[in-house]
């Protein structure tokens, strides 16, 4: 068996660390004014915005914590390193907004039912610094996010927060102008609809990275396209990709080249052509001439 590790390991970079602790810090002041402004203004749009910021707080601390353990080195029980705590950090991120939304939305349906006078203005101004506050969180994020979905999970959660502030002011100058005070409770529910819409792709994605699915970065047939076209290849099998963490794939496979093994500047080469071409950074493939007796007790695919 040939064994080529390529280890290209993006997962928990040290730069997010700084923005990770940044974002903690702005959105915890944030959640503590808010929770009392909303209190005072009888405000369920702003107590709703301040539990997801909550939320996403504790989201932050999880992320910041997959991060750094995704960069310990790997160990005799954990042969693979730590990587994959960054895909549980955004599957239980993705959960816990999910019970978030519940508790908004039974909260906003029982204000409908009795409506409370709200304080408009200062709705209204809590809810502009949480614009200003969500957006630059959103800010320290915006790189890596299309590589990471850590990362991707913080960046989602801190730019629907300014949209949800948005509607809050929205919601406040609409209440302000009509005096209609349903709009509050109103805007709650809408705010859940928006998390809802903004943590499904997170919810979805991370659940099939836990289960080991081909990550959605990943072309599967492309892969199997390259693996058909490669000289003195016969077949393949046993071909599986799947994802050691939030940003690293890796990928096993059999190669039946019957004329024998080829020498380990082609395997060399193969896996830089995966990690360059298809983004699999940990590759490892096995060389099979097809010729004896013993079929792989691997092969076809099906068979695991």
């Amino acid at each position: 068996m040939e064994h080529e590790h390529q280890h290209h390991h993006a997962h928990g970079h040290p730069g997010h660390d700084r923005a990770f602790a940044l974002g903690i810090a702005l959105n915890l002041a944030f959640v503590a004014i808010e929770s009392v402004y909303g209190v005072l203004s009888h405000s369920m749009a702003l107590l709703a915005d301040a539990g997801h910021n909550l939320s996403d707080v504790l989201a932050l601390a999880l992320a910041w914590g997959a991060s750094v353990l995704g960069r310990r080195r790997p160990s005799r029980r954990f042969t693979y390193g730590l990587g994959s705590s960054s895909i549980l950090a955004a599957l239980v991120n993705a959960m816990l907004l999910m019970l978030v939304v519940g508790g908004i939305a039974v909260e906003a349906v029982q204000r409908l039912l009795n409506p409370v006078p709200v304080a408009t203005m200062t709705v209204i101004w809590v809810a502009l610094c949480g614009i200003v506050v969500n957006t630059i969180t959103a800010l320290l994020f915006l790189r890596g996010r299309e590589h990471d979905l850590n990362v991707r999970g913080a960046f989602l959660h801190m730019a629907a927060d300014a949209a949800v502030s948005l509607g809050v002011v929205l919601a406040g100058l609409g209440i302000l102008y009509s005096g209609w005070t349903w709009l509050d409770p109103m805007m709650s529910l809408v705010i859940a609809a928006v998390i809802i819409g903004s943590t499904w792709g997170l919810l979805r994605d991370s659940l099939n990275l836990s289960l080991h699915a081909v990550p959605p970065r990943i072309d599967d047939a492309q892969i199997r396209s390259y693996f058909s076209g490669l000289g003195g290849v016969s077949e393949f099998h046993d071909l599986h990709i799947w994802g050691m963490s939030t940003t690293e794939t890796a990928l096993t496979v059999h190669l039946v080249m019957p004329q024998g093994h080829p020498s380990d500047r082609f395997i060399a080469q193969v896996a830089d052509e995966l990690r360059e071409r298809y983004g699999v950074g940990h590759a490892t493939i096995q060389v099979e001439t097809g010729d004896g007796p013993q079929p792989c007790a691997l092969a076809p695919d099906h068979v695991v």
